[in-house]
Order: structure tokens, then sequence, then C-alpha cells
């Protein structure tokens, strides 16, 4: 493919720009296809909410209308005409399905009308708009009063906005950097812009394919980060890797080589370390599919997407264009040799040193000392390091961030914070959901009653902690302990879109009356309509939020065939503390057990509690029970590929090794930032006391697959020289400095990418880009400088066991290498004479390399 890319470049790069066009304009046209409510249902949480949707008795998302005075008491007169005039704007939307009535808080201060929107979830942020269009205009027409809205859809699009801005920030500090980075390495704008235009248009081409691809697999928000993450980075680091070598290729040439065959040369070694290293971060990422998640297929899908572009990018329009840069550079050299005039072609050396006279430079060889001259205390002492920093992770707790970890900037959270901080009660929602017989649904509803008077007795459902009690200065009671109040600064990150979503399905905290309300609308019995209308509690204006405390009846509501039931339970702490997941803890296995056990050993009944808590704590389960699968099948592939690439079960075993290495060491320093709080103004984000429990799985995927660009990288050279006849010491010496500049530009961009991640508002992507950032700094600075090198150096030739081609090669006469007046060296094992690979007469022919 490189060959024919070095002999018609013109169509080769005409190609390329026909195909991102294509990609691009089919991914415009279909449209992207996102992921609905339904493909984030995970464990029990998961079955109840299949079940409810079924019987038409899920939580729906709503908005929030919120009215207090600005300082001091609300004034009824003027709060009352808000009410009626928001009420009425709602009514008159075609977005809105009904508007409740007014709910007090308990201390009086706060209103609030809740609206439930038409639709689905994913029209929400198209539905939103209009709302929050009425509600300025409501605050405009009321000055005396503070109006503001709030809720699943308002979050949404804010989240979604925001997102927006975060990945344009990104990128503006990704491109400058990337760019100072490769005029260092290479010294030449033109050269500069080779890498970032190719992956921008990797980019440009995988997300049109990534639209496409979403009707097979739906996109969840994240696929299109992680497409500009990841291309951003291997784009980068692909393209560097082929145009070092070319650019040693042609100064080992000095001159004697037509532009085509350099290319074809480069292609020999670095095209082909790049297809290895491509398919490894493919195949490596396949793993995620095994977690039968949605949200990682879609971080899978298009992790694979934007690598295999980029590898295609890298062998067929990037040799067309070294051909073209190559033969431009050649006219001008002519044109000075014409002149009289001295000329050195890009990527030669400078006059009187020869290529392989070039050392690594005085800091790689003072990096590489260490392991040169005591290779065993080297490898000691960095292994002990790692391990000293993989520690913390033994203390790793996962979890799955909720709707209070998005960042405050968002307009609606901070709306957010208001609503629950004057109704505590609505913080956490558990909804049980049977399924039954409608001939059992009066034993159903009895239970059900039971329960909820069992659920009310447990201080974990209806009493306040310490923190809780206290009020803020303002009078309004705290909506929570001290977690709570954490995550009211302005700094707070934002949780991930996909997270966003998967937490919309719980709707708004809704008020008893828009609950029983809907209920009705559907077609309840009148057999429970007045057990309806008492806990409905809205017959005057404003009902007080304490009364909604100690409800007359439970928040019972019933399907119109009457065979799903729902009971609502309300628990006033954070979403993601220890208390919310003890309180779903006991609800599952002693209260549930204690009232609804024998009905649920009857043939034909369902029981499942599903809610936001629920939903994650059963999603960090299913992520554990796929965690050992999934990192089984990374190993068995890391080795298997290592050992095909080198035929070498020494170095595949070595590579498995040194991956899980650097892996525990990055996320023993994320559960050391993250985990803790010492890092939160540094960083910008509130920590949860945990771990989002993506961000291990992705690591171990992802560095995985990016670490074998070093490995094969680095190894290659290596065995490059052995099977040259160099000795496995110097061959292991030679082959590490002569990769370091470009492992050291290609880690300085893929840092430079992940660590732009971690200025985000978004929780979990702040997590990821740290831990990527991290574990590429250890393994370039670390793994492939001491430790490799310290181990390789120990195992001598017992590094290529059993294959005993460099063993032959070592035994053998070593090839001549001469300078460019003699002969050059072009690849493994080939040396070639003075005149097989010089300039021919002929435009465009490319000697064979025989």
């Amino acid at each position: 493919m490189a060959r024919w890319s070095a002999l018609h470049p013109w169509r080769a790069i005409v190609g390329w720009l026909v195909f991102v066009a294509l990609c691009l304009g089919g991914g415009i046209a279909v449209g992207l296809n996102s992921a609905t409510s339904e493909d984030f249902r995970v464990g029990e949480a998961g079955r109840a909410e299949a079940l409810a949707a079924e019987g038409g008795v899920q939580l729906r998302p709503t908005e929030q209308v919120l009215i207090r005075a600005a300082s001091g008491p609300l004034d009824e007169a003027a709060a009352d005409a808000a009410v009626k005039d928001v009420t009425a704007r709602m009514k008159a939307l075609p977005e809105v399905a009904s508007v409740a009535e007014p709910v007090r808080s308990a201390d009086g201060r706060v209103l609030r009308v809740q609206v439930e929107l038409n639709g689905s979830e994913q029209e929400d942020q198209e539905h939103v708009p209009p709302l929050q269009a009425q509600t300025e205009k409501v605050a405009k027409a009321h000055p005396g009063l503070v109006i503001e809205e709030t809720g699943d859809a308002s979050v949404s699009k804010g989240v979604s906005d925001q997102r927006g801005e975060d990945l344009a920030f990104s990128e503006a500090i990704t491109l400058p950097i990337t760019l100072i980075t490769l005029a260092v390495v290479f010294g030449s704008v033109v050269m500069v812009g080779v890498p970032v235009l190719l992956a921008i248009t990797s980019i440009m081409a995988t997300m049109g394919l990534a639209m496409v691809a979403s009707h097979l697999l739906p996109d969840t928000g994240v696929g299109m980060s992680m497409i500009l993450l990841i291309g951003m980075a291997v784009g980068v680091d692909y393209t560097l890797f082929y145009l070092k070598r070319e650019r040693e290729e042609r100064a080992r040439a000095g001159g004697r080589l037509t532009s085509e065959a350099l290319v074809e040369a480069a292609a020999a070694t670095a095209g082909r370390a790049i297809v290895v290293s491509g398919l490894a971060v493919i195949v490596s990422t396949t793993a995620l599919f095994l977690a039968r998640d949605v949200i990682f297929d879609s971080l899978a899908t298009g992790t694979i997407l934007v690598v295999a572009v980029a590898v295609v990018s890298s062998v067929t329009v990037l040799p067309a264009l070294l051909v073209k840069l190559g033969r431009r550079t050649e006219r001008r050299a002519a044109k000075r040799v014409a002149q009289g005039k001295s000329v050195r072609g890009y990527g030669e050396n400078k006059p009187g040193r020869a290529y392989g006279e070039k050392g690594p430079g005085r800091v790689w060889h003072a990096l590489l000392t260490p392991a040169r001259k005591h290779p065993a205390l080297t490898l000691g002492v960095s292994v002990l390091v790692m391990l000293g920093l993989a520690l913390p992770a033994l203390d790793m707790t996962l979890k799955n961030p909720a709707r209070d970890s998005f960042s405050r900037e968002i307009p609606a959270m901070k709306g957010y914070d208001r609503l629950l901080a004057a109704f505590p009660e609505l913080r956490v929602r558990h909804l049980v959901v049977v399924r039954a017989k409608a001939s059992q649904a009066g034993e159903v509803r009895q239970a059900l009653r039971e329960l909820d008077r069992e659920a009310k007795a447990d201080p974990l459902f209806t009493t306040r902690s310490a923190g809780e009690q206290r009020t803020r200065g303002s009078g309004t009671p705290a909506a929570d302990s001290s977690e709570e109040q954490r995550t009211r600064g302005s700094g707070t990150p934002a949780a991930d879109s996909s997270e966003e979503q998967r937490t919309r399905g719980s709707g708004t905290p809704a008020a008893d009356s828009s609950e029983e309300q809907r209920t009705r609308g559907s077609g309840t019995p009148a057999a429970d309509s007045s057990e309806e209308h008492r806990t409905r509690g809205f017959s005057t204006p404003a009902t007080h939020s304490s009364e909604m405390q100690t409800p007359a009846a439970p928040l019972l509501r019933s399907s119109e065939d009457r065979r799903t039931t729902t009971l609502e339970l309300n628990s006033r702490h954070a979403t993601y503390s220890k208390q919310a997941e003890a309180s779903l803890d006991r609800l599952r296995h002693r209260h549930i057990p204690a009232t609804l056990g024998k009905l649920s050993a009857l043939p034909g009944v369902e029981t499942a509690v599903t809610g936001e808590v629920a939903r994650g704590v059963d999603y960090v389960e299913h992520q554990n029970g796929k965690l050992p699968l999934v990192l089984g099948f990374l190993l068995l592939m890391t080795f298997a590929m290592t050992v095909h690439a080198f035929r070498s079960v020494v170095l595949g075993l070595l590579g498995v090794g040194l991956n899980l290495l650097s892996a525990a060491s990055a996320l023993g320093l994320l559960v050391l930032v993250f985990q803790g709080r010492w890092a939160e103004d540094l960083l910008s984000f509130v920590s949860l006391d945990g771990i989002s429990s993506r961000v291990p799985l992705f690591l171990f995927v992802i560095l995985f697959g990016l670490s074998m660009d070093y490995q094969v990288f680095v190894v290659s050279r290596i065995r490059e020289a052995a099977l040259n006849g160099v000795p496995t010491r110097q061959a292991v010496l030679d082959g590490i400095a002569s990769s370091a500049k470009v492992v050291t530009s290609a880690a300085l961009v893929m840092v430079t990418v992940f660590a732009s991640f971690v200025m985000l508002h978004i929780l979990e992507m702040k997590q990821m880009g740290f831990v990527l950032a991290a574990a590429v700094l250890l393994d370039a600075f670390v793994i492939r400088v001491m430790i490799l090198p310290a181990a390789l150096l120990l195992l001598g030739r017992a590094t290529w066991w059993p294959s005993g081609a460099v063993r032959r090669a070592q035994e053998r006469p070593a090839p001549r290498r001469e300078g460019p007046d003699g002969g050059v060296s072009t690849g493994p094992g080939r040396a070639y004479p003075g005149g097989s690979f010089e300039r021919h007469s002929k435009p465009g022919s490319v000697p064979h390399s025989g």
C-alpha cells in the first residue's frame, strides 16, 4: 500500500480527501442514533425499570419551577400571582403534559411547581428551551421574587452545552502544545503540519463513521469525546513514528536514494510497527464489548474506528505526502547545487557526522546509565517504586457518579441545590416495582403498605443526620450532610453525559400529587381513588413539605391492567453517600423479604427496586463481575500479539507484566489524587470518596493497547539490530537510544492530549485524562527507560526464546555497513551496495529491495 502511494502520490492524496468527505457526509446524512433509557438498564434496577415501563408507571422526566423571596419571608400574594402566571404559561406550551399544584417547603420560604414534559427522554433537550424562556419571562414579570427552573431536561441541556465548551477548551490547549512539541522534534514548520493535519482529518472521518455505526451500537455521548481524545494522540504518534524513520533513512542514504525509495524503506520498518501497534489497540479495545454495557460499547466503537482510520492514513496518504515533500526538497537542492551553494536535505545529519555515529544525547545518555551499568539494581529499585505508587489502588472504592456531582457552573444545578435545600426529602427516591396477576392486586397493595410502614420506621429513610439538621444562613434547611455542602462549590466537575443520561430515567423528584395525578389520568382503578385523594395533598394552593414527610398513605401507583404496582420511598442522604447505599441494601435484603417475601414466592410475581442509587450500585456490581473476563482477555491478547510480532514467549510475558505494572501504578496515583480531598482545590473537583466505576476498566483496555506503540517501536529497533548481528547487549542499548527521542516526543503529545481533559468539568473525563496521562508518563520514562532495558540486559539472548533467528544472525559475520560513498543499510539484515538504491534517471521509479 505504501509503495503504491509513493508511486501515485496525487491519487493517494485525493483519494484520502474523498474518503474523509464521504465518511463525514455519510454520517451527517444518516445522523446520530443516541442511546435510549432502555439501553442503560443493568441488573435488578434495569429489570425494575422495564417492569414499570411495561405497565406505564415509570418515573417520567419533570421540571421544577422554584419561587422564593430574594430575602426574608415569602410574600403570599406575590407568590400566588407568580404561581398562576407560571401555570398558565406552562399549560399553553405543546411540550408540556401537565402542571401540578404548588408545594410549599417546610419553612414556608420556597414554592415549587412541577411540570411534566411530553415526548421521550431523548427529546428533552429540544423541549426544554421554550419552558426556560417562559420561566425567564415570569421572572421579569415578578421582579420582587426569585424564580428559576431546574429538572431533568434543564440539567441535561446544561451538561450537553458544558461538554461542548469543554471539548473546545481542550482543543485550544492541545493543538498549540502539540505543535510546539513537534516543532522541537522536527525543526520544520512544514513537517509539523503533517501530523496535525492527518490527525484532524482522521478525526473528521471517524466522526462520520461513528454516526453510521451508532445505528448498530447507539451513541451515549462519550464516543465523540473518545474519538477526539484517542484520535489526536495516536494520529500524531503514528505519523511521528513514520516521519522519524523516513528522516533517518534519508540521513543514512546521504542523498543517494529517491524519495519513493526512502518512503518504501520507512514503510518496511516503521510502517509495519504502526500496523502492528494499531491492531494491538484495536484488539485490546474489543475487550470492552465483553463488558456488555452500552457506554463501553460506545467507547470501544469510537476508539476502534479512530485507530483504524489513523493506521490507514499512516500507510496511504502519509507516504504520498512525504514523497511530494521529498521531491520539493530535491528540486530546491538541485537549484542550490546549480548555483554553487552547499545543500543539506531535511533529515540529513550535519556534515562530518554519519547516522550511526549520532548518540542519544546527554540527557538520554544519563537516563540510560543506571540500566547500562547496574541493570539488576536499576530493575529492583524501579519495580519497587512502581509497586509503591500502586499501593493506594488497594483501597480503591468504585462508585457511579450521580447527579450530585454535576458542575455548579450549570445554572440548573444551582437550582437543583436550592430545590434539595428546601425539599430535602426529594434527594433520593427508591422505587419498588411489583408485577403480579391482576387478581393479586389487592394483596400486592396491602404488602406494599406494610413495606411503607416498616421502611418509614427505619432511620435511614425518615431521620436526618446531624449535618442535615443544620440550617443555612438564610434559614433554609440543609439538604444533607457535609457531602452535599461540598458539592455546592462552583468548581464541582460535571458527571459524564452518558452518566447523566442514565440518571434521567428517574426524573426530577416529583411531588406526591403529580405522581398520583398521572396515575389517575392513565386509568388507575376507582377503588384506589380515595387513597390517592388522601395522598395528593394539594387541595390547598400550596401544601407544606412537612406534610409530605409524614404522608397519610404510601405513594402507590398501579397500571391500568392492575398488574404492575409501584411504591416510592424517600431518603435524605446524598446519592453517592454510604447512607444512601445502606438504605437500598436494607430495603432489598431486610424490608422487602419481611413484607413481600411470601408474595414474591408465588408463581408469576416479580419484585425489583430501582432509582438513582439502585442503578449506581447495580452498575458497579455489573462492572466488577465483568472485570475478570475483560482483564483475562486483555492479558491473553497482549501476550499473543507480542509473541506473534517478535516470535518470543519471553517478550510476551515481559510485556504483560510491564503493562500490569504501569496500569497498577497509574491507578494508585488516581486513587491518591481523586479518592482523597487534598487535591480538590488544585484540580477543581469535589471528591466522591471513590473512583468512577468505568475508569479502571477503561484504563486497562486503552493502556494495554497504547503501550504496544512503545513496545513495538522500541523492541523492533532492538530486534532489527540483533538480526544484523549486533550482540544483544549492544542491540538493547542502541535500540533504546535510537528510539529515545521519538518515544519521548510521542509520549509528550499523548500526555498533552490526556492532561487537557483534567481541566474539564466532567468528573469521569477528568479522571480518565489524569490516569491515562500518568500511565503514559510512567510507561515512557520508567518502564521503557529503566525497567525494560535493565530486564533485557539481564536476560541477554534468552530474550528471544524460543526463536533462533537472532542467535543465528549473531553467530554469522556481521554485515558490512558503510557510509554514503560505499553501501547503505536500510533494514534488518539487508546491506545495499553502492549502486543498488541510487537515484534512477527515470522519474518515479522505485528500486526494489531485492
